[in-house]
């Protein structure tokens, strides 16, 4: 699969409302480069969880989420950018 990058990389924010919308996308992924696990949280708007999942060292995944949700991190060595897709 191939995405398209639409915008600059950054560190998540830590903890619920410091999170990002990542410029309204629909489309954001994330990476964990660090050695250790860390739990990945998306909240609306209001900062209520949506839901959580663990990242793995060394993983990546790609969040679906709506425009004005935000991501966070247990911990700011994870890091996210927006991201589209194409053929």
């Amino acid at each position: 699969m191939a995405i398209k990058v639409l915008g600059s990389q950054a560190a998540l924010g830590v903890g619920t409302g410091n999170g990002s919308n990542f410029g309204n996308a629909s489309a954001v992924r994330v990476v964990n480069p660090s050695a250790s696990n860390y739990v990945v949280s998306v909240e609306d708007s209001g900062n209520s969880i949506i839901g959580t999942f663990t990242l793995c060292a060394g993983e990546s995944e790609i969040i679906y989420k709506g425009t004005t949700d935000e991501i966070f991190a247990a911990n700011a060595a994870v890091l996210g950018v927006a991201v589209g897709f194409t053929h």
